[in-house]
């Protein structure tokens, strides 16, 4: 590794008393139908770079990430390409660190899903070159983040670098969303929703910090709000759009809430007890294997709202239940049998600060039975609506 790690908190909580408010984006943010094929034309036009590095999976190679390669030629960039392993880890980005210094690259740009995402932006960090995130999933909220979550080579969580800047472009062609699988996209609402509800918790907890280490402001969370609006007004419309393999307007806005709203608002909103519990149930080993970092959100979404006893707990419910989330522990395969399980989930997620940033005690009992209230929730919200999209995804 050629740097330290960066510590966000060593720059903005500095001293006594409270840290400053403060939000963190990228620099541009372009989002539509077909913008792929002018991947070549934005980087030559905002970045003013020679010789990228084109970083993606074997598959992404050989179908976005060949558009690209394209897009940069027809505009007199040649380019180099990486392919991605399987896992965000230090192996992994080491290696590709230090093959791509030798090539001598200037900017790196990363097509893909979260893990790709997060890999080239810390090969880029190593690297001191911009990024540039092209999602092909709408999934998760990575893209946009100044963090990467970093995995040992078998998968489970070994740390969160943090880099100093945010991405400098992010390019998102909705037709390639559309293609994709719709649980991808449903379990991308799942991550979005907890951003609202995560945000507005922090700001009303004067303790609270966002992941800068910071105070949230008021426009990462009216972000936050917006971004579940958006959800509860579009996210069907959107999933019956990907199951159909067709673009929309519905799915436009529903992908600009799963990226981009819910990148900055995460980031610099804060997080809560919803991604805590999250960040808990990769310990179960058949939550790890079988289910999207967005389910488990939603799980912890109907937790955290059953601790805070929120009039929204009903209506999130039946969303993420009218779109094929989650919304009670055997929807996880946590049957009655494991259900000691939740004791690691619970173990975990205590140790994480933003655990902290509820209002209220958090415990090991306060989790415990929140948890459960959320359980009891959705199976009664299952019981009077079925689960018709849940098992069309799953089965």
């Amino acid at each position: 590794m050629n740097q330290p790690l960066f510590s966000p908190q060593g720059v903005y909580a500095q001293g006594e008393g409270a840290p400053p408010r403060v939000i963190s984006a990228p620099q541009r943010y372009i989002q539509g139908a077909g913008v792929l094929k002018s991947t070549g034309h934005y980087v030559k036009s905002l970045l003013k770079v020679s010789r990228p590095a084109i970083f993606a999976s074997r598959r992404g190679l050989s179908t976005q990430g060949l558009e690209v390669e394209m897009s940069l030629k027809a505009n007199g960039i040649n380019s180099v390409t990486a392919q991605f392993g399987s896992e965000c880890s230090l192996s992994e980005i080491d290696s590709h660190t230090e093959t791509l210094r030798e090539a001598g690259i200037d900017c790196l740009i990363a097509i893909g899903g979260g893990k790709v995402a997060d890999t080239g932006k810390c090969i880029a960090h190593r690297l001191e070159i911009p990024v540039v995130v092209v999602p092909t999933l709408a999934a998760t909220d990575a893209p946009c983040s100044a963090l990467s979550v970093v995995y040992t080579p078998q998968g489970t969580t070994d740390h969160v670098q943090f880099f100093p800047q945010n991405p400098e472009m992010i390019v998102v062609d909705t037709d390639v969303i559309a293609a994709a699988g719709e649980r991808y996209l449903v379990a991308g609402m799942g991550d979005a929703m907890a951003t609202w509800y995560e945000a507005d918790t922090c700001l009303h907890n004067p303790m609270a910090r966002n992941s800068l280490g910071a105070l949230p402001t008021l426009a990462s969370v009216a972000i936050g709000e917006i971004c579940a609006r958006t959800l509860f007004e579009f996210g069907e419309a959107a999933a019956e759009s990907v199951r159909a393999k067709q673009n929309s307007l519905a799915l436009d806005k529903v992908v600009e809430a799963n990226t981009l709203l819910s990148g900055l608002g995460f980031e610099s909103g804060g997080l809560a007890l919803a991604h805590a519990i999250a960040g808990g149930y990769p310990e179960i080993k058949i939550v790890h294997d079988n289910y999207l970092h967005g389910e488990m959100v939603a799980m912890g979404v109907m937790a955290q709202l059953a601790m805070q006893n929120s009039p929204d707990r009903e209506r999130v419910a039946r969303f993420f239940a009218r779109v094929g989330l989650p919304i009670h522990l055997n929807q996880l395969s946590i049957s009655a049998p494991n259900r000691d399980d939740v004791d690691k989930v619970i173990k975990l997620a205590l140790s994480r600060p933003i655990a902290k940033n509820m209002p209220m005690p958090v415990t090991h009992a306060t989790v415990k039975e929140a948890i459960l209230s959320g359980d009891k929730l959705g199976l009664a919200v299952t019981n009077e609506i079925g689960d018709d999209a849940y098992r069309r995804l799953h089965d």
